[in-house]
């Protein structure tokens, strides 16, 4: 199974339409898992011509973005949770397993760094930030995510520049 990963695509002061880079990792997915900060419904209709889209609220969505603060779900037997902010980078390991005691990975976004981190001595828990495709603010890229599931298991995340 291959997931695409976006979050804080920020239309359309950021988003105008689907970026060609970002359409190409588009094509052929499964599944698509945006961490929050559409911004307009029109990128969520956009990617959903693509593959089905799991979507959280950020901070900057507001009543138009149908979309719950937290998800749960299973991918390919991989237990996901999502949620936009995942608060300061000290103790978010542990933060993150405590809000979501049964998933395996959990996906956020907000603030547009790309992380990939895990924790092997809780069984290999990970959290993933995709950072943005469109608003990169420090990074030297816009990335987003790529995710392969296989039987259960992630086997792997990827974070891939963009611009």
């Amino acid at each position: 199974m291959k997931v695409v990963v976006l979050s804080d695509t920020h239309a359309p002061r950021r988003w105008k339409s689907c970026p060609p880079r970002v359409a190409e990792h588009l094509r052929g997915a499964d599944a698509i898992l945006h961490a929050g900060d559409v911004c307009v419904p029109g990128v969520l209709d956009e990617l959903a011509a693509y593959a089905p889209v799991h979507v959280v609220k950020g901070n900057n969505d507001g009543p138009d973005i149908r979309a719950p603060e937290t998800l749960e779900l299973d991918l390919g037997g991989l237990r996901v949770a999502m949620i936009h902010d995942s608060g300061t980078a000290r103790g978010r390991l542990a933060r993150m397993r405590r809000r979501f005691p049964t998933a395996d990975l959990v996906v956020f976004g907000h603030s547009h760094i790309p992380l990939d981190e895990s924790d092997e001595s809780d069984g290999g828990f990970r959290v993933f930030n995709p950072g943005s495709p469109t608003d990169r603010r420090r990074q030297p890229h816009g990335t987003l995510g790529i995710l392969r599931i296989e039987d259960g298991h992630l086997v792997e995340a990827e974070i891939v520049p963009v611009t």
